[in-house]
Parts: structure tokens; C-alpha cells; sequence
């Protein structure tokens, strides 16, 4: 039986009904498989009582010891880093949050929100715990609202969206890191005595180095399918903040959310302050169980349109980076319309004049078709692709400017940039000031005009290429410490402003690669690019990574010339998630273009199956040479088998492969797909009709004439 671990969270949330503070009173917060329980103290502060699997007898609860606040002040007892900081207005750095009341609300079927009110006794502070429960996603989120009646304004130092504690024998971490082209590298590591940091400063560019997501397993390190853990993430754009801190009495508190880093913000009477949601799940199951758990929240909850088909498309970087014309942009048309995708994307170099776009040196800001290249403008590119059968998307960065640019000619206040010291700058770029509105109006405008002039256009690849550097905002002035918090804020105004107009246009976010990947920014995106690196090895691991917390129909993986591997094999990796292509069409011979487009119906046949199936990690890449993952449905009438061997040894031998998440009383027909034209399967098991229970206890034979390193087969499981 799960040995089951007292646990410590902080979150928030509302109710139909209101309860005012009593001593030893219990508030629950739980979904189908989970609870949270926090209890009211004599000294009317909140404790978390339980977190873990949920119990059928709830009286249960109440024999666990409630001994860690759960969302302690700083200047107090509390002797470790604290959930919250404030210096009042008249210099006193303490705070003491007391328990007022507490409310719970329906917000749907699935839905329910808890709001824990807290109030110091000494000072006009309220703090709001706000906890969502979504019942049979077994997901929780938690934010935090600050607001104050002081006569002048606080000062927040420290302000947790979430705030845990755990008491277990042994804490393993899991966390993702890498740099540009090498994103989501995976390290598990124990926690030990002291304080370990997860966190990212950059601004804008914010998981270019860290992920802001990660797996804490109790007593042992979880396996796919085994160990009691929490999977975490935040839903923010910016600077964010994990920090783990395991105490004397080897008992660990979380804190997570904004990075408070150069970011003490002062904060107005009457002013809320609201945190970002931290986003959780419970598994006593491993970290399978935790991931489809988050996908099926995020298709549902928190995904642009999550359960909606996406567009397959092919981009023109690779075919002609910027160096191209209005002439060879159409001449590519003829070749999507062969591959058979959905829509054509123009991706950078398309615009500017004064300074042209033909390098990443100039232009960037001046968001109007360049003549030469252009000279019958987008709308002409719109219309040809359609006469194609395509739809057409266009690629923007409205955030960045070149100094070489009209833009940065006539606004140089709208840059953020140190006055007294020289410009810094990477890709040869400077962020634009998105906390002053007329930035805002600016980049709002950019991206409406450039769709009421194209009323035809379907998507926008929205790329952000650079970190904050040399930070300092002229619109801001004396509240430079805001600035990391403001600009994001600002950049989810502008977001807001354009989904009231186009509220389903498909947008991809895009941060030279995955320097944004986070569940704020996905509310307004239909997906994002997890990385510049397209390798067909490389990618097995970038796209196992992500897949631990976002769902395949958010990963964008695309079909390139990058790496050594055959097409084939490229091509498998792709069709594990949001599939495209950015590839010059022309050179592919006659039998591989018949396989690319043979491919993308196949890919269509079996999407609703990769995008809204549970998914399964049956053989990890990090544990030796070759790498599986399943897709089941919900009814269990069809899977997709994804088997790729990476660098297996000479005459290395593999194993069959158990699959998971079939019905064991059903009978599955096996079909090798995604072929060469005129190649046979080499599978043994083709065609043959096997029950689940077969498949799920002995496996399947995947590797059968498939020896040769940077080989893949894609297996088709059909109920009949």
C-alpha cells in the first residue's frame, strides 16, 4: 500500500458558502484521486493538514499533525525563507497573516475555486489564498492577492503564488535545463540540507537556460509508471522562482512563482497585487500518470482552443532564409500544394524598406512589406496560396527592434536600455519598453494592421529572440524594479486586446527556440517551437522532455535538412507531436516527396488519436539505445506506437516491447505505417490480431529487421 506523505501547499480559491474563523476547522480542497486539507489554528493561522491520495474516509484527516504555515510572513517566528515579505509604510518589515474566512464557488461541472482569506491584526493587509480544483483532471492551481489600505505604499519583497511543505524521508528532484538548441536536458538529483534554486532572469527570454517546471518525488526517485510525486509549473512569461529548502528536521518547503530577483515592487493602497497561477498534480503513480493528468487539464483549461484540429505547414526558412522575391515565394506554392499541408508559412525578411530586412541587422520595427520583394504586398502572397488550396501565415517578432530601423530612428524612448552605458545587444536587436502604453498601442497595431490589411492571413509565428540586458525603462522611472514584473504584464495586455479581435486565429509562440514554454503564454497560443534544434536524435529527447508537461498538439516539431538521419526517421520524430515541415521541397526525389505526402495523410488519419490520446512513455531515451512512447483514446479503440533505435551497439538485442493503456479484453489489429512507397514491414507481428492483455504482459516485436542505427517504425493499433 502508498506509504503517504504529509504535505504542505499554499493556494487559493472561492466558494458558494462562507465560513468565518473557528478553531480546528478543516477546509478541503480536492479532485477525484487527490485532497488538500488546511487546518485553522488557536492561533488562527493556516496549516496544511494532508496532501496526497484521496481518502475515502475523511475523518482520516484529521490524525495528521498540522505543524508548517502555509503561507508564513517574514520579520515573524518563522526562521526560513518566508512565503511572503512586505516593509509597511512606516519601516517595519513583518507580517502576520491571520485566517478571516473562507469561500468555496462552482465555476463549472469539473470546476471548483477556494479562497482562503488571511488579515494581519496590526496593519490593513489582506492576503487571498486562491486554490482551483479541477475534479477529474486531478490538477490543482493556486495564486496569491495582496492588497493593502496603508496611506502610503509597501513594499513587497517576496510574493509566493504557492507555498509547500513536505515531510518524507528523501526528496528527489527533477528538473530541465540546456541553452539554445539543446533545451530540456533532464537531471534528477536528491535534496539534501540547505536551499537549491531553480529560477531564470532574463526577462523576456525567460526559459532559455531552466524550464519552469519540475517533478519532486518523495523517498525515492518515481519511474514512469511508479513513486509518489508532485509535478509542478508556472503559468508565466517571466522571471520565474523555485526554490526548494530543506531544513535541520529534513522537512522541505517550495516556494514558487515570480522571481522576486530586481523585482521589489511597491505597491499603491487599494492596488491588488496578483500572482501568477502555480499549476500542480498529485501521482502516486509515477510520472506518467502526473503527464496526462496536465494534458488533459491544458487541452481542456488552458490551451488556446486545446481540443481543436491545428494546421500542418510548411515554412520557407530553410527553402530561401531572407534571401528571396515575390517570384520565388509563389514558385514554393506549387511544392506545399504537392506535399499536401495546410498553409504555407512567410517567415523573417519580408519587410522594411529605409533599412531592409535581408539580414538580422536592420529592419526589425518597421512592420510594412518591403517593395522590392514584395512589390504586390502580402495580400498577393494570401491570394496566390489560396489558388493553391493553401492557407497562408506570416512570421513576426513585435516585441524587438534593430538599431538600424526607422522605429528606433524616431522612438529611441521606447527602448529599454541604459541611458549611461553602452547598448547590449544580442542578434543585433533591443527589447522595445512594453511597459510604456504606447509600446503597447505600437505592437497591438502591428500585429491588427497586419491582418486587416491580409484579412486573408491564418497564422502568425510570434518569435521573441533576445533576453533583457542593460535593462532600464524610461516609461517606468523611479520604479525600475518593476520592470521584469510590468513587462509581462504588459505583453498579456497587448495578447488580450488582440484575442477580443481574433480570438482562434492559430498563433505559434516562439522564442528562438524554447525560450518560452509556459502555460501563461499558451492560454493565447495555439502551440509553441520547443526548439531551433530539428536533429531527429536531438529532438527524441527535446520532445520526451516537454512531453512530460505540455500535450503533444502544443509541441511543434517540424520536418528539416538538420542532422544526418534519413527521412524516414526525421519524419517519425516529427509525428510524434504538432507535425510541419520547413524544407525545400525541390530537392526531395520523387519517391521521398511521395512519402512526405503519403505521410501527412497518414498523420491526419491518426492526429486526433497523437493530440488528445493519453499518452504512454513505454522506453525512455535516457536509459539506453532506443526510445517508445503510445498514444491510446479515450475509448481505447485505437493507439499509435512511436519506436525509434538511436545508437544501439553491434548485434545489440532488444526486447519486446509492452505496451500501455489498452483495453486487455479487446483484440487490436497491428499495421506498421508511414512507409517508403513500395517497402513491406519487416514487423513480424504485421497484420496479426492480438488481444490487449497479450500486448500490454508479453508486448510487441518492434525491432525485427530494424537494427541499423537512426531506424523508426511508426505501429498502427485498431480495435476490432
Amino acid at each position: 500500500m502508498m506509504k503517504i506523505k504529509y504535505l504542505i501547499f499554499c493556494f487559493a480559491s472561492l466558494s458558494s458558502y462562507r465560513l468565518a474563523a473557528q478553531t480546528g476547522q478543516d477546509i478541503s480542497i480536492g479532485t477525484r484521486h487527490s485532497s488538500l486539507v488546511y487546518t485553522v489554528s488557536g492561533n488562527q493561522h493556516i496549516y496544511q493538514r494532508y496532501l496526497g491520495k484521496k481518502l475515502s474516509d475523511t475523518a482520516s484527516y484529521t490524525v495528521m499533525k498540522a505543524v508548517h504555515n502555509a503561507y508564513p510572513g517574514a520579520g515573524m517566528g518563522d526562521l526560513f525563507s518566508p512565503a511572503i515579505r512586505m516593509i509597511h509604510a512606516d519601516g517595519n518589515p513583518s507580517l502576520d497573516l491571520q485566517y478571516v474566512n473562507h469561500e468555496s464557488v462552482k465555476k463549472g461541472e469539473d470546476v471548483t475555486e477556494t479562497i482562503i482569506h488571511l488579515k494581519d491584526p496590526v496593519y490593513p493587509v489582506e492576503v487571498a489564498l486562491h486554490y482551483t480544483a479541477y475534479y477529474d483532471e486531478d490538477v490543482i492551481t493556486s495564486h496569491v492577492e495582496i492588497i493593502h489600505k496603508e496611506k502610503k505604499p509597501v513594499l513587497l519583497t517576496n510574493y509566493a503564488s504557492s507555498f509547500l511543505h513536505f515531510d518524507a524521508d528523501h526528496y528527489w528532484l527533477t528538473q530541465f535545463h540546456g541553452d539554445w538548441a539543446k533545451e530540456m536536458n533532464m537531471e534528477e538529483t536528491e535534496l539534501t540540507s540547505g536551499i537549491h534554486i531553480l529560477d531564470s532572469k532574463l526577462g523576456s527570454r525567460a526559459d532559455m537556460y531552466q524550464s519552469p517546471l519540475f517533478f519532486l518525488s518523495l523517498d525515492h526517485p518515481s519511474g514512469e509508471n511508479n513513486g509518489e510525486l508532485i509535478a509542478g509549473t508556472l503559468a508565466w512569461t517571466g522571471n520565474f522562482q523555485f526554490l526548494f529548502e530543506t531544513d535541520t528536521h529534513n522537512s522541505l518547503r517550495i516556494s514558487s512563482g515570480m522571481n522576486p530577483y530586481a523585482s521589489e515592487y511597491h505597491l499603491a493602497p487599494g492596488q491588488p497585487f496578483v500572482t501568477p497561477e502555480f499549476i500542480f498534480t498529485y501521482s502516486g503513480e509515477g510520472k506518467g500518470l502526473a503527464s496526462r493528468n496536465l494534458h488533459r487539464w491544458a487541452r481542456n483549461y488552458a490551451v488556446l482552443d486545446g481540443n481543436k484540429p491545428r494546421l500542418t505547414l510548411l515554412n520557407n526558412w530553410e527553402a530561401t532564409g531572407m534571401n528571396f522575391d515575390q517570384g520565388r515565394l509563389t514558385s514554393l506554392f506549387d511544392g506545399a500544394a504537392k506535399l499536401g499541408v495546410d498553409l504555407f508559412l512567410l517567415d523573417d525578411g519580408w519587410f522594411a524598406n529605409k533599412y531592409p530586412r535581408d539580414d538580422d541587422k536592420a529592419g526589425l520595427g518597421d512592420w510594412e512589406e518591403n517593395k522590392k520583394k514584395l512589390p504586390n504586398g502580402v495580400g498577393y502572397l494570401v491570394s496566390e496560396s489560396g489558388k493553391k488550396g493553401l492557407q497562408f501565415g506570416i512570421w513576426l517578432e513585435p516585441e524587438m527592434v534593430n538599431p538600424k530601423s526607422e522605429l528606433y530612428e524616431k522612438h529611441p524612448d521606447w527602448i529599454l536600455k541604459l541611458t549611461n552605458r553602452p547598448e547590449d545587444y544580442f542578434r543585433n536587436q533591443l527589447v522595445l519598453d512594453l511597459t510604456n502604453p504606447a509600446v503597447q498601442d505600437f505592437v497591438y497595431n502591428t500585429v491588427d494592421g497586419v491582418l486587416t490589411r491580409n484579412p486573408g492571413l491564418a497564422y502568425i509565428k510570434w518569435d521573441c529572440n533576445r533576453m533583457m540586458t542593460n535593462t532600464w525603462s524610461p516609461w517606468l522611472k523611479e520604479d525600475q524594479s518593476h520592470i521584469y514584473i510590468e513587462y509581462v504584464r504588459s505583453f498579456y495586455k497587448v495578447l488580450d486586446r488582440i484575442r477580443a479581435k481574433y480570438p482562434h486565429l492559430p498563433m505559434m509562440l516562439c522564442s528562438g527556440g524554447g525560450g518560452r514554454t509556459d502555460y501563461g503564454g499558451l492560454r493565447y497560443f495555439t502551440e509553441f517551437w520547443p526548439s531551433d534544434n530539428t536533429d531527429g536524435l536531438e529532438r527524441i529527447f527535446i520532445q520526451w522532455g516537454y512531453s512530460y508537461f505540455f500535450p503533444a498538439n502544443t509541441i511543434a516539431a517540424h520536418v528539416t535538412g538538420w542532422g544526418k538521419q534519413s527521412l524516414k526517421f526525421r519524419t517519425d520524430v516529427a509525428m510524434m507531436d504538432k507535425l510541419g515541415y520547413d524544407i525545400k521541397v525541390s530537392d526531395l526525389t520523387p519517391e521521398e516527396l511521395q512519402f512526405s505526402h503519403d505521410a501527412i495523410q497518414t498523420y491526419k488519419r491518426l492526429s486526433d488519436v497523437i493530440w488528445y490520446g493519453d499518452l504512454y512513455r513505454l522506453i525512455s531515451p535516457y536509459e539506453g539505445n532506443r526510445a517508445a512512447l503510445q498514444y491510446v483514446n479515450e475509448s481505447k479503440t485505437k493507439a499509435v506506437l512511436f519506436h525509434y533505435l538511436m545508437n544501439p551497439r553491434y548485434k545489440e538485442a532488444f526486447g519486446r516491447v509492452k505496451l500501455q493503456g489498452l483495453d486487455p479484453l479487446k483484440k487490436y489489429r497491428i499495421k506498421e505505417v508511414n512507409l517508403f512507397p513500395g517497402a513491406r514491414s519487416a514487423n513480424p507481428d504485421q497484420d496479426k490480431v492480438l488481444s490487449g492483455e497479450l500486448l500490454m504482459n508479453i508486448g510487441l516485436n518492434c525491432t525485427a529487421g530494424r537494427q541499423a542505427p537512426m531506424s523508426s517504425s511508426i505501429i498502427e493499433l485498431t480495435a476490432e
